[in-house]
């Protein structure tokens, strides 16, 4: 059994173990991890030599939620850094420090909505200590809001602000039907993905769809090994996508519709 479905593992059991009457919570320590991973993964910053991920995450829970993790939130929190630690260093991507996860309250969230900001943040060098320059920090973008309810994903200010996707697109592929939910899906051979994809011209996390421009929704590649191709041609960066397109993702082929 792998490392990290061994700390997987530890987590489920710190869900149905010792803490177990704890977390009887829609937000779940196992669903945190899997969305922590896929930050740090969207959250790339590519140097000559390496590629560097966030190492700072905030965890944003309801009121409600964050209550039933009163007590136990440093065990958890460890659980956690030691996942990402590992997911790191399976994918080969660098960490300017240690991972930290901090949790805190956001009373716009819902029970069972959790928000995830991640920020690649360097230690202060031994001059900043002396009222030198202070740390390089580096704020990736929004704070995304997951649901463990249908997976809604999404910056938190569109959340609030009640702004809907396009309603029920499919992926078909390898012979199954999946909704998208209404903030997009993960596709790729990884197993925290939302289409999970056993071809092994797949990268593990390969490609996104989301809503977005004129026709309502895209794809994009996520630096894929072996690309992204819509109708038999080769796509850069976001390429709209309508109903019936034929995708490509290596040699996976993927159905778009909408229903």
């Amino acid at each position: 059994m792998s490392v990290l479905r061994n700390l997987e593992r530890t987590l489920s059991e710190l869900v149905e173990g010792t803490f177990g009457r704890v977390f009887r919570s829609e937000v779940r320590p196992v669903e945190l991890a899997r969305k922590l991973v896929r930050e740090m993964d969207d959250h790339k910053t590519v140097s000559l030599s390496r590629t560097y991920v966030p190492n700072e995450y905030v965890i944003y829970l309801s009121e409600a939620d964050r209550a039933k993790y009163e007590g136990v939130e440093q065990e958890v929190s460890g659980e956690l850094c030691a996942y990402l630690l590992e997911h790191a260093r399976r994918e080969k991507l660098a960490l300017v420090a240690r991972p930290v996860v901090e949790f805190r309250t956001d009373s716009r969230l819902s029970l069972g909505e959790f928000g995830i900001q991640a920020r690649l943040v360097r230690p202060a060098e031994p001059e900043a200590a002396a009222g030198g320059p202070a740390a390089v920090q580096a704020d990736h973008g929004h704070t995304m809001v997951y649901s463990t309810a249908d997976r809604v994903r999404g910056p938190v200010e569109a959340a609030q602000a009640g702004r809907a996707a396009p309603a029920k697109p499919l992926l078909l592929a390898e012979g199954r039907r999946h909704v998208v939910p209404p903030g997009g899906a993960l596709l790729g051979r990884s197993r925290d993905c939302d289409v999970v994809l056993s071809d092994p011209n797949v990268s593990r996390h390969h490609a996104e769809v989301r809503p977005g421009g004129e026709t309502g929704w895209t794809v994009r590649d996520l630096g894929s090994t072996n690309g992204v191709r819509v109708n038999g041609r080769d796509i850069r960066g976001e390429h709209p996508l309508h109903a019936g397109d034929q995708l490509e993702l290596g040699t996976a082929p993927v159905t778009f519709d909408l229903t």
